[in-house]
């Protein structure tokens, strides 16, 4: 600043000598005007040169012939300043009428009509018209190459001007060629620590940061930056410049403790040598917000990017690019912050500004569409978010050739929001033209190509192929590995994706291992706050509960949610997600109070942070309706099923698979209910759009059919049961490892068919294949496999072999014992079965005293019309019955009979079953007129 404050301090001194000394149309006087102007340029102060350069203007105008030179440089200072003010229009009327005076005035091959060519392709390169910029580039360079001597500086910066064109255009090995071009003339023609040859450097590492060689652009940076040292005073703002793009290398790296270090070496350069309301300071400001926004301090980021902002506001005209970006910046904390009504905000702000300074097809409008797009996909709008993504799609296929990097990030965007919205094939096509793109444009081992491939991985193990997934996630993680530091983030994101399938295929210590290597990444690179350690805690916590251990899984969710509550604001959609999975556990222990507390948290968040129509918060309400269900109040359960179900109607297309986990949820209510016809209709409506929206051999196709199965075993059909039942298998067999749980729970239904068709034998040979799995996949005291010992316990309970059933009752009951809290209604089965069996053994004192126990558990665990808490005084009264204590039975019963009257549906099964026991007792009482009545009442 004080270099500019002292050149200021003399060009006025002399101009105030010359406006005494000459006449006020003198060239001289002009020349005044244009160095004072120039200064107030350098010190980025715009409208300030604007008025310096056209006081010159108009004296060169009343002074010279129409052609002179030095009318076309004032014409072309008052061009330079449109460029920088980002009004390209005026910028190129300026350019154009300097170069029309030299066209007139200069040989055709004079040096300054090429430095003319050279501005015109300055505006066209800053207006995203590369095929122009490159074409008067191309004309300077020939002027250039007949006018100079081959080694001369200018023919230096026009190489490198066409270089940075085809950088733009994502040609990374023709933009290399024509910097190295550049280079080699710089090293001949300039001493060894000439600036120039700090920026060849410079832009060379600017290319190897653009292929994602972030070590060898780090590497020519750093060169640039020992030339800069040593050519310029400390505090020379080119020096801020070199800070500046060493810190944006160790950004991409992920070592942002690194780039904040140099982004404010470069920031205090810039306060000591720029005005304060500088543009680069700005810029700055800028940059380092985007550090702190990549490590998840949101308000920090907030803070600087308004900095920037307000610097802009003063610094630029209204319409200025750069003040776009400033609003678009802003846009996107708000977005990471959950804010999407602000993000929105702001990035509409920043639209209209592109709108109005650039042309129609400019790549930055393309992003400024593409980033509202990215806020609707957020809000769960997919529709609004292909429209926009879409409108981005086509400019920048107009404006950019058909390998750009950029266009296969388009491809990529528009791929999420189908995979999103269900559409599989859709998002595979979008994904594999992005990844085709990037295979051309791309050195092998670029970033970009490792996210492609994870992106395809994830539309795979959304298909549910595993195996598929796994492949596209393996060479996403090994291009990490070659190509970025051992401990990016993005190498986590690798990690975590690979855990995340082996998740969804049962390999449960497989799934934690890639969690742990993950989270071990993320606590060395992110502070302890960031956002992606709380989802690093939350993906463990998922595979402890998926294990069936629960308050490890409470544990890893309750670290995850104390980092989301300091680290976000309390609206954002993260902390309900975050409410959700500990409902979630709850839920799981059979906790259903504390499930609700936290799934009703979730909503209240959700119903506050996101748009009515948002899948997340139809995924709310089926949380609340699941834990209904499982309280036995099957109104609710279906009110909030149903509420949940209207949004996805209108959310999601009409074969989107989340609407048949819709119809599914509310055929199991009606299942429940004993009101088995509807519960085959929608189990029926989910299928349908399962077999659509699906591959073939996906488990929940499998899901689908196992549902329906599960009706007709109800209802009595077990040729049916068994057929949907086998239907489900093979594709298990097919889809998942051989020792996946959800393979052992298809034998556990086969079992089951055979049970109640009274095929002890076939029975006990699927439930022991079953258990098998369960033992290899589980560990030892998973619920799951505590279940397993209790359906093998009930064959040998139906098969009279009372020792037996009384052996695998109590390992089950061990199971439960350790796996889940006292009061968990899985556990109030157990004392009941060993009940049953006591019961059939004529031990009646033995069958009541764990009935007791059972009833103990129920009565604390569910709601007091609950049909299990029927269930247990029916029990007990079947004990006083076989006792022969009527009266005592009588009183059991009737309070059985009194809930099932209040909770189920009058044609419910087990109502049916109650006033059959009430009659009986009431015939063995002699009672014949009343037991005829409740037996006609059981009809």
């Amino acid at each position: 600043m004080g270099a500019y404050s002292k050149a200021l301090e003399f060009y006025e001194k002399s101009y105030q000598i010359r406006e005494k000394a000459l006449p006020q149309n003198h060239p001289d006087l002009a020349s005044s005007y244009n160095n004072i102007g120039q200064v107030f340029n350098n010190m980025g102060d715009y409208s300030k040169p604007l008025e310096f350069y056209e006081k010159s203007n108009k004296i060169y105008e009343k002074a010279l012939p129409p052609n002179h030179p030095s009318l076309a440089l004032s014409y072309n200072n008052v061009g330079q300043v449109y460029n920088n003010m980002g009004d390209y229009s005026k910028a190129l009327e300026f350019y154009e009428k300097s170069h029309q005076i030299r066209v007139k005035a200069l040989p055709q091959n004079h040096p300054n009509l090429a430095t003319s060519y050279n501005n015109i392709g300055l505006v066209y390169n800053d207006m995203g018209d590369y095929s122009k910029a490159l074409e008067f580039y191309e004309k300077s360079h020939q002027i250039y190459e007949k006018a100079l001597p081959p080694n001369h500086p200018s023919l230096a910066l026009s190489y490198n001007n066409i270089g940075q064109v085809y950088n733009n255009m994502g040609d990374y090995s023709k933009a290399l060629e024509f910097y190295e071009k550049s280079h080699q003339i710089r090293e001949r023609a300039l001493p060894p620590n000439h600036p120039d040859l700090a920026s060849s450097y410079n832009n060379i590492g600017a290319v190897h940061n653009d292929t994602g060689d972030y070590s060898k652009a780090l590497e020519f940076y750093e060169k640039s930056h020992q030339i800069k040292e040593i050519a310029l005073p400390p505090t020379h703002p080119d020096l801020a410049t070199s800070y500046n793009n060493i810190g944006a290398a160790y950004k991409y790296m992920g070592d942002y403790s690194k780039a904040l270090q140099f982004y404010e070496k470069s920031h205090q350069i810039r306060e000591k040598a720029l005005p304060q309301n500088h543009p680069d300071v700005a810029t700055s400001y800028n940059n380092i917000g985007a550090v702190y926004n990549d490590l998840g301090d949101y308000s920090k980021a907030l803070q600087f990017y308004e900095k920037s902002h307000q610097i802009r506001e003063k610094a630029l005209p209204q319409n200025h690019p750069n003040s776009a970006t400033s609003y678009n910046n802003i846009g996107l904390v708000y977005n990471n912050m959950g804010d999407y009504s602000k993000a929105l905000e702001f990035y509409e702000k920043s639209h209209k500004i592109t709108e109005k300074a650039l042309p129609p097809n400019h790549p930055d409008l393309a992003t400024s569409y593409n980033n509202i797009g990215l806020v609707y996909k957020n809000m769960g709008d997919y529709s609004k978010a292909l429209e926009f993504y879409e409108k981005s799609h086509k400019i920048i296929e107009k404006a950019l050739p058909p390998n750009h990097p950029d266009l296969a990030l388009s491809y990529n965007n528009i791929g999420q929001v189908y995979n999103n919205m269900g559409d599989y094939s859709k998002a595979l096509e979008c994904h594999e033209k992005s990844h085709t793109i990037y295979e051309k444009a791309l050195p092998p081992n670029h970033p970009n190509l490792a996210t492609c491939h994870n992106n395809i991985g994830a539309v795979y193990n959304n298909m549910g192929e595993y195996s598929k997934a796994l492949e596209f996630y393996e060479k996403s993680h090994q291009i990490r590995e070659k190509a970025l530091p051992q401990n990016h983030p993005d190498v986590a994101t690798s990690y975590n994706n690979i855990g995340a399938v082996y998740n969804d295929m049962g390999d449960y210590s497989k799934a934690l291992q890639f969690y742990e290597k993950s989270h071990q990444i993320r606590e060395k690179a992110l502070p302890p706050n960031h956002p992606n350690l709380a989802l690093s805690y939350n993906n463990i916590g998922a595979v402890y509960n998926d294990m069936g251990d629960y308050s490890k899984a409470l544990e890893f969710y309750e670290k995850s949610h104390q980092i989301k509550e300091e680290a976000l604001p309390p609206n954002h959609p993260d902390l309900a997600t975050s409410y959700n999975n500990m409902g979630t556990v709850y839920f799981d222990m059979g906790d259903y109070s504390k499930a609700l507390e936290f799934h009703e948290k979730s909503l209240k968040i959700r119903e506050k942070a996101l748009s009515s129509n948002h899948p997340d918060l139809a995924s709310s309400y089926n949380n609340i309706g699941q834990v209904h269900n499982n309280i036995g109040d099957y109104s609710k359960a279906v009110e909030f099923y149903e509420k949940s179900h209207k949004i996805y109607e209108k959310a999601l297309p009409p074969n989107h698979p989340d609407l048949g986990t819709s119809y599914s949820n509310i055929g199991g209510v009606y299942y429940h209910m004993g009101n088995y016809s509807t519960a085959l209709e929608f189990y029926e409506k989910a299928h349908e759009i399962r077999e659509k929206a699906l591959p073939s051999n996906h488990p929940d196709l499998a899901l689908s059919y196992n549902n329906i199965g599960l009706v007709y075993n109800r209802i009595g059909n077990y040729s049916k049961a068994l057929e949907f039942y086998e239907k489900a298998h093979p594709i298990g067999e097919k889809a998942l490892p051989s020792n996946h749980p959800n393979l052992a729970t298809s034998y556990n239904n086969i079992g089951g068919v055979y049970k109640d068709m009274g095929d002890y034998s076939k029975a006990l040979d699927f439930y022991e294949k079953s258990h098998q799995i369960y033992e290899k996949a589980l560990p030892p005291n998973h619920p799951k496999l505590g279940l397993s010992y209790n359906n093998i316990g009930q064959v040998y309970n139906n098969m009279g072999d009372y020792s037996k059933a009384v052996e695998f009752y109590e390992k089950s009951h061990q199971i439960y014992e350790k796996a889940l809290p006292p009061n968990h209604p899985d556990l109030a089965t157990s004392y009941n079965n060993i009940g049953q069996v006591h019961n059939n053994m004529g031990d009646y004192s033995k069958a009541l005293e764990f009935y007791e126990k059972s009833y103990q558990i129920i009565e604390k665990a569910l709601p007091p019309n609950h049909p299990d808490l029927a269930t247990s005084y029916n029990n007990m009264g079947t004990v006083y019955y076989h006792m022969g204590n009527y009266w005592k039975a009588l009183e059991f019963y009737e309070k059985a009979n009194k809930i099932y009257e209040k909770a189920l549906p009058p044609n419910h099964p087990n109502l049916a079953m109650s006033f059959n026991n009430i009659g009986l007792i009431y015939n063995n009482m002699a009672d014949y007129y009343k037991a005829l009545a409740f037996h006609e009442k059981a009809l």
